[in-house]
């Protein structure tokens, strides 16, 4: 197998290339901004993001947090958290918050998580998929004429039904108010409820292996919280 080799400027520039790809995400429409419009870019977007940045998970309301939603997570739409509106200049006083689809032709109107059996979506009661369902509201089957919307009877990790669960979008005052993490303040575009390395953890894998989720700062790594465990770096 042939090594390849970077040299310093190399790993910088792919360092560079990745930090502006999360900085930007697809708002340069697939066309590199310029240095110039990249700093004015930054210079608009970031102060404005940071400020209304919008934490969005998946759960039963009151209690644990079953999945935090990050820019790759998929929509019902099968569409990533990433390509839903998540930048506001003023964020809408309207609950729940919606964030629609920006895929053009896609009809999804508000960011909607959907629990994965591995990789694969859970099937609706009718048997089909999330894809085999409308993305409009009612999610109606596109299969079946028996299905009166997406509903599936799937039991998540917690022990709480797939139907008892929500996808809740909230403002860091909000989320603060819950008692959950925030984390530190990110430049990234659409970070969702990513706030550690914990946070790739399902809720009740977290409490499992003993994480304590309220201590999360940054992207440092987590300490053990039971009594008599030792501190991990």
């Amino acid at each position: 197998m042939e090594t390849i080799r970077l040299s310093e400027s190399d790993l910088r520039a792919v360092d560079d290339c990745a930090e502006y790809r999360r900085i930007v995400g697809d708002a340069d429409g697939g066309k590199l901004f310029t240095p110039e419009q990249y700093e004015e870019y930054k210079r608009k977007v970031l102060p404005q993001r940071m400020k209304n940045r919008l934490f969005v998970s998946f759960g039963v309301p009151g209690m644990i947090d079953c999945k935090l939603v990050g820019p790759e997570t998929q929509c019902f739409c099968t569409h990533r958290y990433k390509q839903h509106k998540t930048d506001f200049d003023v964020v809408p006083s309207l609950r729940p918050l919606a964030l629609p689809c920006q895929v053009r032709g896609c009809r999804c109107l508000a960011y909607q998580y959907v629990l994965q059996l591995g990789s694969q979506p859970v099937r609706c009661r009718c048997k089909h998929l999330p894809q085999d369902h409308s993305e409009a509201t009612g999610h109606l089957c596109k299969k079946c004429s028996s299905c009166s919307g997406f509903q599936s009877p799937y039991t998540c990790g917690c022990g709480q039904p797939s139907s008892a669960h929500q996808t809740l979008v909230e403002t860091r005052e909000e989320r603060e108010a819950r008692g959950r993490p925030v984390g530190r303040d990110v430049p990234y575009a659409a970070m969702g409820g990513l706030t550690g390395f914990s946070s790739l953890v399902d809720g009740y894998l977290a409490l499992d292996s003993g994480l304590d989720r309220g201590r999360e700062n940054g992207c440092q790594a987590e300490r053990l919280s039971n009594e008599g465990q030792p501190n991990l770096p």
